[in-house]
């Protein structure tokens, strides 16, 4: 039987949903506040996305970092499992990801998920003067990366010679708490080489799409595992849906509609209705939203209420 576990995006800016809170200690507040609240309601995770400008435009509005962000989350939680949807491959060194991530999981007590993608938002990679190569050389940089993440958690000298990156002998102490190591999701659905990077490394899948989406590629999946040898039920499956939580159909609607004039990516409402679900093929399966809660599944202990999902979308402005 599949089972569903749920989280909460930390509202951290990055689509603009701290705009009209009044200076940026009060806007931190807002999105610790909401970290806290998803703990007590007992949702399983919280996440942060791994960007610096504003969506759909940079609009200099606050921006909370990802990573000093889940350190931040790390120590002010106990319970709650942490999130990036995703980090960003070619922000950041390999090595000093797999830093980044052995010393939060440890400081978070064995709480984290790490997310990694290969990174798309042309925009901010050149404001900060990062280079942005084409999609295969990204995606080429996002599997060299997993793997030099992966050998770093769990070898004393890491060695590695790859086309993007060589690593000599470098040492990653303290080691992650959790084993065999913090499990790795890997964002984004590109058929041709995003899954088959997914189908090598991925402990968890993430992409979105509506239901008739999710199930096409979740066949490429299939078919990219089989070539590589791999049980396709090993990896657990996340959805990054856009979920309102309201009283009232009409009034979820009606926000949603009002929202897609600023967020023209938004699907149109009836668009999932024409859809049909994909049947349960995996252990577990998970979903990500924005706006207002968030989720990923495999959890045995049950959902958190509509009264609690509720309560943590209030917790955000709308």
């Amino acid at each position: 039987m599949t089972a569903w576990r749920f989280g909460a995006f930390a509202p951290q800016g990055w689509k603009t949903e701290l705009a009209g809170i009044d200076g940026a200690a009060a806007q931190w507040q807002r999105c610790l506040g909401t970290a806290l609240l998803a703990e007590e309601l007992g949702y399983d995770s919280i996440w942060v996305y791994d960007h610096f400008h504003n969506i759909p435009r940079p609009s200099h509005e606050a921006v909370f970092e990802c990573w000093t962000t889940m350190a931040a989350l790390a120590q002010a939680t106990s319970r709650i499992r942490l999130g990036q949807m995703v980090s960003c491959t070619s922000y950041r060194p390999p090595t000093l990801t797999a830093k980044i991530t052995s010393s939060i999981d440890v400081i978070s007590g064995g709480r984290l998920d790490w997310g990694v993608g290969a990174g798309w938002y042309d925009h901010e990679y050149r404001a900060y003067g990062y280079e942005y190569p084409r999609p295969a050389v990204r995606i080429g940089m996002l599997r060299e990366a997993v793997e030099v993440v992966k050998l770093m958690w769990t070898e004393p000298d890491a060695s590695y010679e790859g086309r993007y990156y060589t690593v000599a002998g470098a040492q990653c102490d303290p080691k992650p708490l959790q084993d065999p190591h913090p499990p790795v999701w890997i964002g984004g659905g590109g058929e041709q080489l995003t899954l088959k990077v997914v189908a090598r490394h991925a402990d968890v899948s993430n992409f979105g799409g509506k239901p008739d989406e999710i199930r096409h590629k979740l066949e490429v999946l299939r078919g990219h595992c089989r070539d590589v040898g791999r049980d396709e039920a090993e990896i657990t499956k996340s959805w990054s849906p856009e979920l309102l939580v309201r009283e009232t159909e009409a009034e979820a609607r009606g926000f949603h509609d009002a929202r897609r004039e600023s967020q023209p990516w938004l699907e149109e409402w009836d668009s999932y209705r024409r859809a049909t679900w994909p049947a349960p093929r995996s252990r577990s399966s998970s979903g990500s939203s924005s706006t207002p809660a968030s989720g990923s599944a495999t959890s045995s202990r049950g959902c958190p209420t509509t009264r609690a999902r509720r309560r943590c979308a209030g917790s955000r402005p709308t």
